[in-house]
């Protein structure tokens, strides 16, 4: 019947010869394919932290409920005879473990000292027991003064030790509990292993990923050549591999090269999923190792710098708030801006052409119109100019681009073109300092960095504007905003903010 069970739950993974059209999509649409899946993995992960946290702290308060209620069998109604009764009235008399007061120091304890984290924390006899520790000092501390060190400390000892055992056997069999209740092969996630085929073989069959842990080993890439007989595929079938097995978490194994293991972090994380090595001794530039217990054996999440929650919820605002000023007190430039390109030529004054934007989800980016209606017949009625353009990285000197109209050229010089992208700031579709948005085709350019590129949002500034703009073309322009987002900070947008006035009014690279 179990084994019923469990074939029920788990899921098979998709084989690569399953989705024969991933493997005939470019490789840039498949990692487009992995960062439109990133948010349903990034939903998953915090569904399940978030059922891990309520589930502890319940079980938390249910242990202590259950303690304080021997507790009081014992001394309130001598359930153990009399004797016992009166020693335990003068240890720990009425009032010392008072409900709500206790149990709300309880789960500060608790929480200040990490017993809600991950993996095997959660069960850290030692952590338990400092936790413990402390909520019980919160409580007794003002007891001192009326009842004398002596006693308080008695209470504190016996408390403590009655808290600590009630956690350590609450935190030993909640495991148990759960799985009763929901069997783990349920919530377990999907393990992706990237690495020299023996390695992943050797990490797959440890202790952290054995039947009954959070994971479920589907299957490995082998980054060494030839493959190991039963890898899903080759190091260059990684995206894909991880595109066809739906993988919930990628755990790096053994040794890979620099390049080897960004591409793998790369491309995991802008899939949205956890990311894991098994410890080795490498440093690659913006990621950030945290070592996490699974069954007794350290692993290491690599996960990406990037704003805290807080920084995020004020650079929203700032977001915000600089495009409503920006539309108010920019309101009679607009009109004039508008008035001039409609008298110009016909067709709409502003248009909205479209991009790539966080998680590679398309929008309209807004502008005014700098160009004729039909821009895109007259680039493409010269085969030569229009092959310029493409290896000029989409770009065209501005007395050679049969596009433009004349307050077009204008608009481009002085960057009035891309006021309307305040428009897209307030919508949320950008922000005010971020990479530049670019066209799909434009994605091959970023190669495997492509992913960590579609990971936060567009923006009308940023690293590219302030270093050169239009004369910084493709590799450097890939590089400089790469760079930008691996090191992303509250601080940079500032500064690229500050660096983008000068760098509009000296019309560096712009057209």
């Amino acid at each position: 019947m179990a084994t019923r069970e469990r074939r029920h739950w788990a899921r098979e993974p998709r084989a690569l010869h399953e989705m024969p059209h991933l493997r005939l999509e470019k490789p840039a649409e498949v990692r487009l394919r992995l960062q439109q899946r990133a948010p349903a993995n990034l939903r998953h992960h915090f569904r399940r932290a978030v059922v891990r946290f309520v589930v502890l702290v319940v079980a938390d308060l249910t242990s202590f409920g259950v303690m304080r209620a021997l507790v009081r069998g014992v001394r309130d109604y001598a359930l153990v005879g009399d004797g016992l009764a009166a020693r335990v009235e003068a240890m720990v008399p009425s009032g010392i473990l008072n409900g709500w007061q206790y149990a709300a120091a309880l789960f500060m304890g608790l929480l200040v000292t990490g017993n809600y984290g991950r993996g095997d924390q959660r069960r850290n006899p030692k952590r338990l027991f400092l936790g413990a520790a402390l909520a019980t000092a919160l409580p007794l501390w003002m007891t001192i003064w009326t009842r004398g060190l002596g006693p308080v400390l008695e209470q504190y000892a016996l408390v403590t030790l009655l808290v600590w055992v009630g956690l350590l056997l609450e935190r030993r069999t909640i495991n148990r509990v759960v799985s009763w209740v929901r069997p783990i092969e349920r919530d377990r996630m999907d393990v992706l292993f990237v690495g020299p085929g023996a390695d992943c073989i050797d990490a797959m069959r440890t202790p952290a990923f054995s039947e009954g842990t959070d994971y479920r080993p589907i299957g490995f890439v082998d980054t060494q050549v030839p493959s190991t007989p039963g890898a899903l595929g080759r190091m260059s079938d990684m995206p894909t591999a991880l595109a066809a097995s739906g993988a919930q978490a990628v755990v790096i194994s053994g040794y890979l090269t620099e390049t080897q293991f960004r591409e793998v972090v790369d491309t995991a994380l802008a899939g949205g999923c956890q990311v894991l090595s098994v410890p080795r001794s490498v440093q690659i530039a913006g990621v950030h190792p945290t070592t996490v217990w699974r069954g007794g054996q350290p692993l290491v999440e690599l996960t990406r710098p990037t704003l805290k929650g807080w920084q995020l919820l004020l650079k929203r605002v700032v977001d915000v708030i600089g495009a409503t000023a920006g539309l108010v007190l920019l309101s009679p430039i607009f009109g004039l801006v508008a008035l001039a390109v409609k008298l110009e030529s016909r067709g709409s004054a502003i248009f909205g052409h479209r991009r790539v934007g966080l998680n590679g989800q398309g929008f309209k980016c807004y502008k005014f119109r700098s160009m004729h209606p039909d821009a895109e017949e007259r680039l493409r009625s010269d085969p030569a100019l229009y092959a310029e353009y493409l290896a000029n990285s989409f770009k065209l000197a501005e007395d050679r681009d049969p596009r433009l109209t004349g307050v077009g050229r204008f608009l481009r010089k002085t960057s009035l073109d891309e006021l309307p992208q305040l428009l897209n700031v307030l919508n949320g579709e950008m922000s005010l300092v971020g990479p530049r948005p670019i066209v799909p085709k434009e994605l091959d350019q970023y190669g495997h960095g492509a992913p960590v590129f579609l990971s936060i949002k567009p923006g009308m500034t940023g690293a590219w504007q302030i270093n050169g703009r239009s004369h910084v073309g493709y590799p450097d322009r890939a590089d400089i905003e790469l760079d930008y987002v691996r090191t992303w900070s509250l601080m940079r947008d500032l500064w690229i903010l500050f660096k983008t006035l000068p760098g509009v009014l000296a019309r560096r690279g712009a057209h």
